[in-house]
């Protein structure tokens, strides 16, 4: 299986990362490490995660306040999206 990011979401996370990093460095590398970690184990065991709110995802909670929302496809999963907690579900 192929992990594909949209570029939504690289751009998303980009984001993230760089917010907590102007406040808490250590935290931002904690965080990225976390997202790296599990985005680079979904190939092998997509279904690990819960089914996601919209139809056809399913969510990786990578941290109270951060959410991966992902497709499985037959050969590929997709990053759809990283968000906060507090922010409006797509």
């Amino acid at each position: 299986m192929r992990l594909v990011w949209r570029a939504e979401a690289r751009r998303n996370f980009r984001e993230i990362i760089g917010y907590i990093a102007e406040r808490n460095p250590i935290a931002a590398v904690a965080l990225e490490d976390r997202v790296v970690r599990v985005t680079e184990q979904l190939p092998l065991t997509p279904f690990m995660f819960r089914v996601g709110r919209m139809p056809g995802t399913r969510e990786a909670v990578i941290h109270p306040n951060y959410v991966i929302v992902y497709q499985v496809g037959n050969d590929f999963v997709r990053i759809l999206t990283i968000l906060h907690a507090r922010q409006q579900y797509p």
